[in-house]
């Protein structure tokens, strides 16, 4: 599923245009970025968590040349899934399994 189909899904889930939607998950969108760029978490009940985590630098290898590098220090976002999310996908995947 890309983000049109997306769009498409909760405009017909919301009996809303396709744009109306397209709006609603930009903007949902954009606030999960703005609050975890600032440091806060996004926490959504049942389906997960977004945060912002820090990896510290380290040296790391050039593979082709086998040269030590630096690899600098980065904050890089996060996401959790919940409880009610890891369980959906688990039954949708033991149903495949049988």
């Amino acid at each position: 599923m890309n983000k049109s189909d997306l769009v498409k899904v909760v405009a017909d889930a919301g009996e809303l245009s396709n744009a109306a939607a397209g709006r609603v998950l930009d903007a949902l969108l954009d606030s999960i970025v703005k609050s975890v760029t600032k440091g806060e978490s996004v926490v959504l009940t049942g389906f997960g968590s977004f945060e912002a985590t820090k990896r510290a630098a380290r040296q790391g290898r050039n593979p082709q040349t086998g040269e030590t590098i630096q690899i600098a220090a980065a904050t890089l976002p996060r996401f959790k899934p919940g409880k009610g999310f890891k369980d959906a996908v688990n039954i949708k995947n033991a149903k495949k399994k049988k």
